[in-house]
């Protein structure tokens, strides 16, 4: 079976010329996929057709695309316009988002976060299947007979879920078709692989269907440079990216190493000592460094062992062209 790897852009400081140049050549590299991210910059959906019309055998995805700022009807006409355009290459990724950015900038109650990703995807489903919209399960609205009036070309298209909770995590072994964690230490993916199996089997679905798809940093910049750039990262999610990461490695023994970062990292003047903080287990646990054939061998490791199907590599920000080009040289499947 052929290894797949993905990447995504960075939402923040988006070059659009410049990712359409890394999407032209991971095409032309092999790559499955390519991921565009979206917060309150770029629209996502535009820029992939972008990508779609400059493409040839590449998918794209939506990584990820919030349920709330949209309808879940307008998120499956998006969907099959995009896909399409890209004949048949679009990927589906969702997500909620939180309170701040779904109240605080798109004006929306964030209510039912969970029912309502989990409407979007029965709606998606039942449109682009032709069947009709109020036989699609869906909890929180009493919708019309509507069918979608054009003829998709594909009538399942691939559906992934950024979770972090279990309620969610399990919900996705009952209708999606791929989870996308983020910052999940790799040696405890078992753990969320379990709750979405434990959801398959309920659902009567094969869990083996199901992709684990996470965001992998990767730094392919030899040994100190790597490691430099691991701890700021890692100090980053952890003091500058609220609670939801530090519950999530609290959860899984790194509670302690949490909480002085955090303390340190909200402190200017004390944030060169977050960065020395991050344990080198952290690193080890949340992060690929070295060089690039040591980042190779370790990604490969963690498909093997960890069950990653479709690892989507982050793409470095803030850096001219010749450093992306390298980095998706570095990382190409087959190297």
């Amino acid at each position: 079976m052929t290894q797949r790897t993905g990447l995504v852009a960075f939402w923040r400081d988006y070059d659009r010329e410049k990712y359409l140049r890394a999407v032209q050549l991971a095409d032309e590299l092999g790559y499955d996929s390519f991921w565009v991210p979206e917060a309150w910059g770029y629209e996502a959906f535009s820029l992939l057709t972008e990508m779609a019309l400059k493409t040839k055998n590449i998918k794209l995805g939506t990584g990820i695309v919030n349920v709330f700022s949209r309808s879940p009807g307008l998120i499956a006409m998006s969907a099959a316009t995009l896909d399409d355009i890209s004949e048949g290459r679009f990927m589906l990724g969702i997500g909620t988002s939180g309170k701040r950015v779904i109240e605080g900038f798109h004006g929306r109650a964030f209510r039912k976060p969970l029912t309502q990703w989990k409407d979007v995807i029965r709606v998606v489903r039942t449109l682009l299947a032709g069947e009709p919209l109020h036989h699609s399960g869906a909890k929180l609205a009493e919708y019309r007979p509507f069918t979608l009036a054009m003829e998709p070309k594909r009538n399942n298209i691939p559906i992934y879920v950024a979770a972090l909770k279990e309620k969610s995590i399990r919900a996705i072994g009952e209708l999606a078709d791929g989870w996308i964690p983020t910052f999940w230490p790799f040696d405890n993916l078992s753990v969320g692989q379990q709750w979405i199996a434990e959801g398959a089997e309920a659902a009567g679905r094969n869990p083996d269907d199901i992709a684990t798809s996470p965001f992998v940093i990767a730094i392919p910049t030899g040994a100190e440079a790597a490691e430099r750039q691991s701890r700021e990262i890692i100090a980053f999610y952890i003091g500058g990216m609220g609670d939801y990461y530090i519950e999530l490695l609290t959860n899984f023994g790194y509670g302690e190493d949490c909480k002085k970062i955090a303390e340190l990292y909200k402190n200017k003047e004390t944030r060169e000592q977050a960065y020395a903080a991050v344990t080198p287990e952290l690193m080890k646990a949340l992060t690929i460094t070295g060089d690039p054939r040591q980042c190779i061998e370790a990604l490969q490791r963690h498909r093997e062992e960890n069950g990653i199907d479709l690892p989507i590599l982050n793409l470095p920000t803030g850096v001219p062209w010749p450093v992306l080009e390298m980095f998706i040289r570095a990382m190409a499947p087959g190297q």
